[in-house]
This record gives C-alpha cells, sequence and structure tokens, in this order.
C-alpha cells in the first residue's frame, strides 16, 4: 500500500486514464464508478472506457493535430493509447478500435492493478483531500447539482449524438465498393448515390420524424457531432459536402466520382457490424430504418444500435480551472475529460493524463509543471483556463498550438502539410525529451 492516496470518480476513458497515471506513480487509487448501479442514456454495458459515439479515434497523420496529440500520449505511456492500439481494426488513415474488446482489456487492467481498488457506486459529492472527477459529460443530476455549487463556476450544456451501427451480413454488399479516401488502401465500405438518389434520400431525411430531446435546440449542436437531419436543415447540399462528399471515392468500377457516397467503417474485430461514418442522428427507430433504407446496399439492413441523441454538460472551465485541469480555489481537486469542455476520446484522455500526473507530482511534493502550448497536450491545457467570451468544447487543432517562430533570414514553410508536420516534429522532440 502507497503512502499517498487519492480517488478518481468516473471511469471513463479521462478517469482510467488519471487512475492508470496515478497508479503508475505510486500512488494508491479509489476508483469510484456508478454503473451498473446507475446508467447513462448512451451507456450500454458495465465495461469502463465504454465508447458511446464512434469507434473512431480520429486521424494518425502528423500533418493533423490528433495525430499529434496521439503521438504525444503514446510518449507518455497512455493507457488508453496502449489499448487503442492492441484492439486497431482498418480504417485506413484513422485509429479505430473494436469498442468492446479495447473496453474490455481497459476494465481487466484498472481492475487488476495493485493499486487500484473500485467502488461501483453513484458519487454525490465530492471528497475531501486530492480527488479527479472525471464523471463526463452525461454526470448524473445529484453530481451535477453537487459540481454546480463550487465556487466561481457556471455550467453549459450541449447536444450530442452517436451514429447507427449495422450489422454486416445483412448488407447488400453487391451495390457497394471497398476504398478509403484518395487510395489509402479500402477500408471502409462505400455506398454510392446518384444525384437522384441523394435528393431522395434528403427529402425522406427533412420530413421524417424525430425523437423529442429535452431542452433540445439546434443552436446548441456541437458542430462536430451534428445529426445528419440537421445538416439538411442548414442546405440540402450541406451533408453533401460533410459526411456524403464523394471526393477522393471515385468508383473503382466506373473511374468515375458519385453525386454523394455514404461511407461504413469496421466496429469490431470480426467484421461483424459496421458504424455509417458522420450519421449521428435523432430520427425516431423507426424512421432511421426507414430513410437509411434508401442508402444503396441498406435497404434490408438489421441495426445493432440506432442512433441517439443526449444533453452533455460542460464545465465554464477558463477561470475555475487552471491548465494542469486543477480547481483554482481548491488545489488538489482536478477535473478531466469531456466535462472540463475538451471534445474527443483522445482529448479526454489527454486530461486525464494531465490530471493523473499532475496530482501525481503534487503528492511526491514536487511542483508540477504544465506542458508548453507548443504541444498538442499544453495547448489543450492553456484552451480550457485561457479567458474565453463564448467558450465551447474544442477538438485539438493547430489553430490552438502556438506557430513556428519567425527566424530572420529563415523563410516561413508556406505548405500547410509541411508546416503542420514541422510543427508536429517540434512538440515531439521535446515531449521525447521529458519522458526518457
Amino acid at each position: 500500500m502507497s503512502d499517498h492516496c487519492a480517488t478518481v470518480i468516473g471511469a471513463g476513458l479521462a478517469g482510467c486514464e488519471a487512475a492508470w497515471q496515478l497508479a503508475q506513480q505510486g500512488i494508491s487509487v479509489k476508483l469510484i464508478e456508478m454503473k451498473p448501479v446507475v446508467q447513462t442514456p448512451a451507456h450500454h454495458t458495465d465495461q469502463y472506457a465504454e465508447l458511446v459515439c464512434s469507434n473512431s479515434f480520429r486521424g494518425e497523420r502528423l500533418s493533423s493535430a490528433v495525430g499529434l496529440l496521439k503521438a504525444e500520449l503514446r510518449c507518455m505511456n497512455s493507457l488508453i493509447m496502449q489499448c487503442a492500439d492492441h484492439n486497431r481494426v482498418p480504417a485506413g488513415d484513422a485509429l479505430a478500435v473494436d469498442r468492446d474488446g479495447f473496453s474490455e482489456q481497459i476494465t481487466e487492467i484498472i481492475k487488476s492493478h495493485p493499486l487500484i481498488s473500485v467502488e461501483t457506486r453513484e458519487a454525490c459529492e465530492i471528497p475531501n483531500g486530492p480527488v479527479i472527477i472525471a464523471t463526463g459529460p452525461l454526470t448524473s443530476p445529484s453530481m451535477t447539482e453537487t459540481i454546480r455549487q463550487l465556487p466561481g463556476l457556471d455550467t453549459l450544456n450541449f447536444y450530442d449524438a452517436a451514429a447507427p451501427i449495422v450489422v454486416r451480413e445483412s448488407l447488400d454488399e453487391s451495390r457497394m465498393y471497398r476504398l478509403s479516401r484518395y487510395g489509402r488502401g479500402d477500408d471502409y465500405l462505400n455506398c454510392p448515390m446518384t444525384e437522384t438518389e441523394y435528393n431522395c434520400f434528403i427529402d425522406a431525411l427533412l420530413s421524417a420524424e424525430t425523437a423529442e430531446v429535452h431542452g433540445f435546440e439546434e443552436k446548441n449542436v456541437f458542430d462536430g457531432c451534428m445529426p445528419i437531419e440537421s445538416m439538411a436543415r442548414r442546405g440540402r447540399m450541406v451533408p453533401a459536402f460533410g459526411p456524403m462528399k464523394p471526393v477522393g471515392l471515385s468508383d473503382p468500377g466506373t473511374g468515375k466520382e458519385p453525386f454523394a457516397v455514404v461511407q461504413l467503417r469496421q466496429d469490431d474485430a470480426g467484421e461483424t457490424m459496421y458504424n455509417i461514418v458522420g450519421f449521428q442522428t435523432r430520427l425516431k427507430f423507426n424512421e432511421q430504418k426507414r430513410v437509411f433504407g434508401l442508402i444503396p446496399g441498406l435497404e434490408n439492413a438489421v441495426y445493432a444500435r440506432y442512433g441517439v441523441m443526449h444533453r452533455n454538460t460542460f464545465l465554464k472551465s477558463p477561470g475555475f480551472l487552471n491548465e494542469r485541469f486543477e480547481m483554482i480555489r481548491r488545489p488538489q481537486c482536478y477535473f478531466a475529460g469531456q466535462i472540463t469542455g475538451v471534445e474527443g476520446y483522445v482529448e479526454s484522455t489527454a486530461s486525464g493524463l494531465v490530471a493523473g500526473r499532475s496530482l501525481a507530482s503534487q503528492l511526491h511534493g514536487n511542483d508540477p509543471v504544465p506542458l508548453p502550448g507548443f504541444t498538442a497536450t499544453g495547448a489543450l491545457g492553456r484552451y480550457v483556463s485561457t479567458p474565453n467570451r463564448n467558450f465551447q468544447p474544442m477538438n485539438c487543432t493547430f489553430g490552438i498550438i502556438d506557430p513556428l517562430p519567425v527566424v530572420p533570414g529563415q523563410k516561413k514553410i508556406r505548405d500547410k502539410q509541411a508546416r503542420y508536420e514541422a510543427i508536429s516534429e517540434r512538440a515531439l522532440n521535446y515531449i521525447k525529451s521529458i519522458s526518457d
């Protein structure tokens, strides 16, 4: 048993990462998780780190900010990244996982760690002492009310949605072709649409019945998870320039680019289920079957999971949290995950890693030093702690990472991809230097 101990509330991605980081640095951890005693509208299993939306951790290339963030986390011994890499399924340039295998592996590792003890119950109060609150965007009403009473805090809400998952054997693959965008492999099933098929689909989508979501307003939808029907309401062609864009997906049989394309991504290691990419929705279940049945190849699709929408809660973190995700008015009380205003699986993981490492450092008597803003991880912490009149959930982007310095006499890198790769190289060199 360690001389130091801490509590982590919530066994999602951020909570598991935080508990792991603490335990790996010799801190005894009490991990409190409310499932299965209390479930949320979005969760379906009793496993930890359950992926409730997509099974994709997004792009891997170092010319993307989330690719850099994943590379940084790997350098810093992230449990989530280790398990994601171990449970990888084909997804072109993206990292996608078998969601069940991924969660099961993390659950086993957390439960078997000698310094982590698990309590299965709903946490309604914030305990005294060192604590990391990683209750997620679906924090229970009682804990939400407890958090709301904390000094210097406003809580905010937005709406999130999940895409449907279909059973592969129910698909008509003769109407599809395999290809990743821009010829980068063949990991996706593609359903091509003619202009007539597309317009018929959009007409059905716009007239379909949606499920009621309490307090739902279109303006409160997070753009990164916008329901497909909300996109169509913004303009008939919006989906064709979004998840249904045909660019880089010419049909190998004809050599021609279709008018629109719906992509399906493998969702499990056995390749028995596929996720309809970018098709988050709040359509009623029977309407999903009817409308999405207009997509070529999905006429008789069997749904392993229908799309759903739910309300998420996040903190107005600037002025409340510092760049290490620690409460400004209560030292050694941290928040981590999407509740802090970071958006995405990898970003949530990063916040848990930072919170866990920072708290461990404090408990060992050291003053934790935040990562610099020229790293993706450090830039996320800076984003959630910097005053912002319209603070909203944020994915990792190069826009929040420090640009390359201007060096007199040295030419500026004008090619965007090369510039982003140089930013990534600078960040990784630093992360590696402090991780050795």
